[in-house]
């Protein structure tokens, strides 16, 4: 069976959709995020193998009619901005389009794994895990976390791989609690980081807060899965690990501002943002002033 499955980088091409922008050169971890081109409205019929990834499709153009084939039976509808499809890894898809197309589409594909992952962080047994398929869903959220994703990946991935993989994490426990069979609550267990374990972490950050940091480099320096440090962190902390790195980038702008005559432009790389643009943006969200009006 795995020989025959699709690989999300052949998604495109297999639906004769290039992507116009492609998560593939920023090295996301188990997440590809792709806008699809735009193309001529015309009719089509396309039986499409199973995908080794769980695949997300949302439309961000005009309504569009569209028939999906599950379980034998066509499923007719009108699919409007914001609807979400979703075909898990595993399933072959059926699709007919009489007229019309799903214009720009956003596809987002999952590696297994990381459903796993979140499933084991909650104590579920991932062999119990049985994601479903979903056609034309009107989902704020997940379109909330689709927008955020497309918006990082249109950036060039300003934010880093620690926002983007929080994003994920969000996304997966998402999936895990309004598509699939799951009954079971999605937590982080009854367990806590030890204040060892914090202070292991906190100082981590401290010390390397110039480099992209992940979530897997920060749960690995305590020893625990990604899911469970990312959950872990915020019940201790309040805030998530990525809300506290951009809080401590910020707060060591601010010192070296006042302190330094160094330009503003190096302060932003010695800290770990991207570019002068993303060390102002953040700062000014995080203290309601921009880095001039601070030296």
């Amino acid at each position: 069976m795995a020989g025959n499955l699709v690989s999300p980088l052949e998604l495109g091409q297999r639906l004769n959709k290039p992507p116009v922008l492609s998560s593939r050169q920023l090295g996301w971890n188990g997440i590809l995020v792709e806008q699809c081109q735009c193309s001529s409205p015309s009719s089509f019929e396309m039986e499409l193998p199973a995908v080794s990834a769980h695949w997300l499709n949302l439309s961000l153009g005009r309504p569009t009619p569209l028939i999906q084939k599950r379980d034998d039976r066509l499923h007719e509808s009108i699919v409007q901005k914001g609807d979400s499809i979703f075909v898990p890894a595993g399933q072959p898809s059926y699709w007919r389009q009489h007229e019309g197309d799903i214009c720009c589409p956003l596809h987002i594909c999952l590696k297994p794994e990381l459903i796993e992952q979140v499933a084991e962080a909650s104590e579920i047994d991932a062999q119990r895990i049985n994601l479903v398929n979903c056609f034309g869903k009107q989902d704020l959220q997940l379109h909330h976390v689709a927008m955020l994703l497309l918006a990082e990946l249109q950036s060039g991935g300003i934010m880093g791989r620690l926002y983007v993989e929080s994003l994920t994490q969000v996304l997966v426990i998402h999936l895990l609690r309004h598509y699939s069979t799951v009954t079971q609550t999605i937590t982080s267990g009854n367990r806590s980081l030890t204040n060892s374990q914090l202070q292991q972490a906190i100082d981590y950050i401290h010390t390397h807060l110039n480099r992209d940091l992940s979530l897997a480099e920060l749960a690995g320096i305590v020893n625990i899965s990604p899911t469970y440090f990312a959950s872990l962190f915020k019940q201790a902390m309040g805030i998530s690990p990525h809300q506290y790195v951009i809080q401590r980038r910020v707060q060591r702008a601010k010192v070296m501002l006042k302190k330094t005559d160094l330009a503003i432009a190096d302060i932003a790389l010695q800290v770990g943002f991207s570019s002068q643009s993303h060390l102002t943006q953040q700062f000014k969200r995080v203290t309601g002033m921009t880095p001039k009006q601070v030296r």
